[in-house]
């Protein structure tokens, strides 16, 4: 996986000089690590969208400082005679004196529900066309994965038989841990890392470590609402704060609800909107944090696609006081029946979350996580990654050519530049509820903006994914999407 460089292109400074800092920065702050196999440089050159000569410069200013070395017909590594710890003291990694709650299992109030599947909105019971959170699963690298899965059921380890750790198997967080030092700029080590089920079960557990019966806590409005049951589950107060286009308003929240106990973000592709929050609101939002003693959860779902420009670090990576949970998932960038996700947590609230994890189900299975950690060492994930951002972009682009065709100015397209998603905000006041119910009757799976809301609905649209779509049915899928919003009886 190639590490996180962003480039400016209009800069003063040449490209390899940019990769070569990158680089550097990447070693030097130790995302990656001593003898980390570095990307080849036709790889490195093809995720960053620049010719291979600015990268070969780099490489070699690098291997002459001694910062990596050349390992004959094996590759480019971070050079192993670096020191392999942070110096003691490092910003963000001392130990804080922590507020956090006694960990208690919360039962689900009278009526909530929480034990009770409901049915699905009739824009979730379908696969096809336009239908939220599905990747393009027929690309997946099937019989890779049925030959790891083989030949790990077919020779178990002892141990492999046995319960394993709540945490989950030291393979495969040691491989995320690699994976998000360097792909996503989180400050993590192995033993931060905890395998889930999904990162449903991710904001579960968080929820339960950290929140207390009657916790106020701020949710992104509109926002993801599989985040809402399991915080109100662990008996939070859930507080809407308006979402702009600088992301969370953070001034909003604190008029809302001036000391909550934790917030839930999507920073670097909100929910549903696609907003990319700002700099100058991330540092505002951690600041806040650490004054006020709230936890960020931070939800990182489908950061790994990106069109517009290279993927954006992870809101934890700037975190120097620990205040923020990382959560992150296999399901949008494999399958989603993997349910396989994950969390990085404090390193002083690592028992705490180990607790609440055993006394939900003791530990993850142990050999999807087996195979799972050999496809990322073997570089399997890396290129299934890079293949779908080729595809995705393909039909992202045929999604935007063909709404602008059929509806032209009647519609705003937002967060079109990254995901496996875009909404089609209206410009005029279409029910978008009855849009959607109708269309789900005609196998158009397109979910109303509306529903996001916990609130009245400040606009609507449609929350159209083009993940699971095939290019050749999109143009097709849009008009018939626009006869059903023509034939609507009425609009509000």
């Amino acid at each position: 996986m190639a590490p996180l460089i962003p480039l400016d292109r209009h800069a003063g400074m040449p490209l390899y000089r940019q990769i070569y800092r990158g680089l550097r920065t990447a070693i030097v702050e130790r995302l990656m690590r001593p003898g980390q196999r570095l990307p080849s440089t036709r790889a490195l050159a093809a995720e960053l969208g620049v010719s291979r000569i600015p990268v070969l410069e780099a490489f070699e200013q690098l291997l002459a400082e001694g910062y990596c070395e050349s390992r004959v017909g094996c590759g480019t590594f971070v050079a192993a005679a670096l020191p392999s710890e942070r110096s003691p003291g490092a910003p963000g990694e001392r130990a804080l004196a922590r507020q956090a709650p006694e960990v208690v299992a919360h039962a689900a109030a009278p009526g909530s529900g929480a034990a009770v599947e409901t049915p699905a909105e009739p824009w979730l019971r379908g696969a096809g066309a336009f239908r939220m959170n599905h990747p393009e699963v027929g690309r997946f690298p099937v019989r890779i994965w049925a030959r790891l899965l083989a030949k790990h059921a077919g020779n178990p380890r002892s141990r492999d038989l046995y319960y394993g750790t709540a945490l989950g198997q030291p393979e495969l967080r040691e491989a995320i841990a690699e994976y998000l030092r360097t792909a996503r700029a989180v400050r993590c080590e192995a033993a931060q890392i905890m395998i889930t089920s999904g990162s449903q079960q991710a904001i579960e557990i968080a929820a339960r470590v950290l929140l207390d019966p009657g916790s106020p806590v701020w949710v992104e409005e509109p926002g993801y609402g599989g985040a809402h049951e399991p915080l109100r589950r662990a008996g939070a107060r859930l507080v809407p704060v308006p979402v702009d286009r600088e992301g969370l308003d953070v001034d909003a929240g604190v008029a809302l609800e001036a000391r909550p106990r934790a917030v839930y973000l999507t920073p670097s592709h909100q929910y549903p909107l696609g907003t990319i929050m700002t700099a100058a609101r991330r540092l505002q939002a951690l600041a806040w944090a650490q004054s006020s003693g709230a936890w960020i959860l931070e939800d990182d779902y489908d950061s790994e696609y990106r069109y517009g420009s290279q993927p954006i670090a992870a809101l934890q990576g700037l975190d120097r006081d620990a205040r923020v949970v990382y959560i992150g998932t296999f399901s949008k960038v494999l399958f989603p029946a993997l349910r396989v996700g994950y969390l990085a947590m404090p390193a002083d609230l690592v028992g705490r979350f180990a607790g609440v994890r055993a006394g939900m189900d003791i530990c993850p299975p142990g050999l999807v996580q087996t195979a799972l950690a050999e496809l990322l060492r073997e570089g399997h994930f890396a290129r299934h990654v890079r293949r779908m951002r080729t595809l995705y972009a393909e039909r992202r682009s045929a999604l935007v050519a063909a709404l602008q065709q059929e509806f032209g100015d009647r519609l705003e397209l937002l967060g079109d530049q990254a995901g496996l998603h875009l909404v089609a905000a209206f410009r005029d006041a279409a029910d978008d509820m009855l849009l959607a119910e109708i269309a789900a009757r005609q196998g158009l799976w397109a979910m109303p903006l509306s529903s996001c809301y916990l609130g009245p609905p400040r606009r609507r649209g449609l929350v159209l994914g083009y993940g699971g779509t095939e290019t050749r049915l999109i143009p097709d899928g849009v008009c018939r999407l626009r006869a059903v919003l023509e034939s609507l009886p009425t609009t509000r």
